[in-house]
């Protein structure tokens, strides 16, 4: 039997071990598999672009486990109702290809990236990171505002969005789930990131935007910009790009999609996983520039199907269901129709 998560599954997991410590273990689990990143066979995400959005594949395997996300990306979904990201995904064991884990991604996503973000600035960063700015007040950021405090140390939070609504949504939020969060509204995107120590940009639209211009960069300052993450969206201006030491996931993917597909092809850029592994140097000085160029990546996604898979057998959560035939002759598919023909029959 396949183990299936919905969404309503997955909320009670997430009550069940705290919103916290399910960030602290994944990010556990994300590093872990990044310290064995040379045993995945590991490719760029395919995805089929429109005029209003993206649909997308991303799938990677090791010798143990393979696993596929579904993912849009849909900017004016909240018109009508939706979500402006919504995935699933699968994990299947790689000897057999037998279906482990069937699991909604979209509430999932969130966390996986938000303990990224968090695993990339706790390699980059200043380690006396205390104040980050946020500019973009989305579906996205209470999971980056928890992740960063919990994980990265993150003691003031300021918060900046066109959109005053999700500005005071995300306030709001954070009151209750991170009282001890200090956090502050800004009047401008050059207000926020005033002073910080990391800055983080997520924002929704496809767009060529310009989210951070140079002269809002400052010494020692981290930059996670997690928003560009698709070919012709950016946040990012290209001399911000320039003025610092850019890290990425998965180079070819990046890029593509990243903010550094303004940039030539031969712009140095290091891979983070060689960071975390100790075979690349991360932040050199104290007054040095670091930028995580994240489009999210496929590994990512396996390890958190591995963290729900783990969880969700230890706390007895989730359904069993036959997503694939159980055959007493695995050369005999027909089988299972004829099974149903002859119990029709009796019944008549």
């Amino acid at each position: 039997m396949t183990k299936f998560i919905d969404v309503s599954d997955l909320v009670t997991l997430v009550s069940k071990v705290g919103v916290e410590t399910f960030l602290q273990e994944m990010h556990d689990y994300i590093r872990a598999d990044f310290l064995k990143w040379p045993d995945f066979d590991k490719c760029a995400r395919t995805a089929a672009h429109s005029d209003v959005g993206v649909i997308e594949l991303m799938p990677v395997a090791n010798n143990e486990r393979y696993s596929f996300k579904y993912v849009n990306g849909h900017p004016a979904n909240t018109k009508f109702g939706l979500s402006t990201v919504m995935a699933f995904g699968a994990l299947a064991d790689t000897e057999t290809g037998y279906p482990l884990l069937l699991s909604e991604l979209t509430l999932t996503t969130a966390f996986r990236t938000a303990a990224t973000s968090a695993m990339a600035a706790k390699a980059l960063a200043r380690p006396n990171a205390n104040i980050m700015g946020m500019i973009g007040c989305g579906a996205q950021s209470e999971f980056q505002a928890i992740a960063f405090k919990e994980i990265v140390g993150i003691q003031e939070l300021r918060i900046f969005d066109i959109d005053k609504e999700a500005v005071q949504k995300l306030k709001r939020q954070l009151r209750m789930v991170a009282p001890t969060l200090n956090v502050a509204t800004s009047d401008s995107p050059e207000d926020c990131v005033r002073g910080a120590d990391i800055v983080t940009t997520v924002t929704a639209d496809k767009a060529w935007a310009t989210i951070m211009h140079p002269d809002m960069v400052e010494p020692g300052m981290h930059i996670n910009a997690i928003g560009g993450d698709c070919p012709g969206k950016t946040e990012l201006h290209e001399d911000v790009l320039k003025a610092g030491s850019i890290f990425v996931e998965y180079e070819p993917q990046t890029r593509v999609e990243g903010d550094i597909q303004q940039l030539p092809a031969d712009h140095p850029v290091e891979a983070l996983w060689k960071v975390l592994a100790g075979t690349a140097q991360g932040r050199e000085r104290e007054d040095e520039v670091t930028i995580f160029d994240s489009v999210g990546f496929a590994l990512e996604d396996y390890s958190a199907l591995r963290y729900l898979l783990d969880k969700a057998t230890e706390h007895n959560i989730g359904s069993d269901i036959e997503l694939v035939p159980k055959l007493d002759d695995p050369k005999n598919l027909y089988a299972l129709l004829t099974a149903r023909q002859l119990t029709n029959a009796i019944a008549v």
